[in-house]
């Protein structure tokens, strides 16, 4: 048989049961609370790097990849085919100017070149025995050509006495043919001796050419053996650093083989390339703007661009404004942009981890009453400072630039 429960312990029953349903709502408003704060985050802005959107003139650019190199970088080759023998430096070593770095060995070239020196001296005796030779020949020809004048006018003489004779009525015709005759003979004997010494002169100023372009060769492999054991006495040709030489004594280098390298580590030049489609882009004398680790902007200009196109690229190298910039280092590979015209008062933005460099649409985090919104928008032309904003942001606008990748998932966020 049931029994009737007491009134206390009904009111006990509520009791417990008012307090668990009180628990659980509190429970439940917490959940809310905590789940929306988590699911809701709010980021403090002084977190954040905001920009405005402001108006002005952006120096159209485009991007490309470069390495820093000295401005002056010199290749000592080996002169001739020869062997190391000594070493005096090291790799990053200074050297000043005709300061001895590496001596090759000399035995062979210094065998052909003291044979040259003999072989000139030879020449030399032959031309001077051939030119008194041409001389004293030539000299007995002009003796006999005087010998010849002088019986031809004996001759001459006589003929006239016969003439003046034969006129008197006391010569002959025959004695006059007779002389007419010695004459015309002697004449003609005069005539082939001054073309004979004519022949000889000649022949003689022919033949001492000959041998003087001969002995003017060895005069010039001389000249070119002594200047190749100067060059193979290793020296700096200037003042410099010593980036790279061959330490490997004994080896055998080729002639042209790469011995050393020197170069001005205090000023440098970047070497860069850009997309082939992106030739026209490029002007002697244009701008750019080298792009340092540390976010700096150092301006430069283009002092020589590759001619060809190779594997879709084309080479170009540009001086920075200050070339010894203490940011600037050899071998450091670094953004630079080359400046290729200008936009006059458009809306722009700072490029930033939102930017791509490159016209288009992006998605950006426009900042507004406390929150923070996603927003789309379209860009145009950018330097290395500036980008076009053609559509989406109004002028000042505020856009967060730094990376917010972590609430790609997100419409909207808070800002404290």
């Amino acid at each position: 048989m049931d029994r009737k429960i007491s009134p206390e312990i009904i009111k006990q029953r509520r009791k417990h049961i008012a307090i668990r349903l009180g628990s659980i709502t509190a429970a439940v408003v917490l959940a809310v609370i905590f789940g929306s704060r988590a699911f809701n985050p709010a980021i403090r802005e002084t977190s954040l790097t905001i920009r405005e959107v402001d108006r002005g003139d952006i120096d159209i650019a485009v991007r490309c990849g470069g390495t820093l190199a000295p401005l002056m970088e010199e290749i000592i080759s080996a002169p001739i085919n020869s062997r190391i023998l000594e070493v005096y430096k090291n790799a990053g070593e200074q050297v000043e100017h005709g300061e001895p770095v590496m001596k090759l060995e000399l035995a062979e070239i210094e065998t052909q070149y003291h044979q040259k020196l003999d072989e000139r001296e030879i020449m030399a005796s032959k031309l001077m025995q051939l030119r008194i030779n041409s001389e004293n020949s030539i000299s007995e020809l002009v003796m006999q050509q005087q010998v010849g004048g002088m019986q031809l006018r004996q001759f001459e003489s006589e003929l006239e006495g016969e003439r003046h004779l034969h006129r008197l009525g006391a010569g002959t015709a025959d004695k006059i043919r007779q002389a007419e005759l010695a004459y015309e003979e002697s004449k003609l004997r005069l005539e082939q001796l001054e073309q004979r010494i004519a022949n000889e002169r000649k022949n003689a100023e022919a033949e001492l050419r000959v041998h003087e372009l001969e002995l003017s060769i060895i005069e010039k492999t001389i000249e070119e053996y002594a200047r190749l054991m100067d060059e193979a006495r290793i020296t700096s040709p200037r003042d410099a650093t010593l980036t790279f030489i061959n330490t490997q004594i004994g080896l055998q280098v080729a002639k042209g083989e790469r011995l050393a390298v020197i170069a001005d580590l205090s000023r440098f030049k970047i070497e860069a390339e850009i997309a082939g489609h992106h030739r026209s882009k490029l002007q002697y004398g244009g701008r750019v703007m080298i792009c340092l680790a540390d976010g700096e902007q150092l301006p430069g200009t283009i002092f020589n661009i590759n001619p060809a196109v190779t594997n879709g690229v084309i080479g170009f190298t540009a001086v920075p404004d200050d070339p010894d910039h203490p940011g600037l280092a050899s071998g450091i590979k670094l953004d630079v942009d080359v400046v290729h015209g200008k936009r006059q008062d458009v809306l722009r933005l700072p490029p930033g981890k939102w930017y791509s460099f490159g016209r288009g649409d992006y998605i950006v985090w426009v900042v507004r009453n406390g929150k923070a919104e996603k927003r789309r928008i379209r860009t145009g032309d950018s330097s290395a400072d500036h980008v076009e904003i053609i559509d989406g942001l109004a002028l000042g606008d505020r856009v967060i630039i730094n990376d917010m990748e972590n609430y790609e998932n997100r419409k909207s966020i808070k800002i404290k």
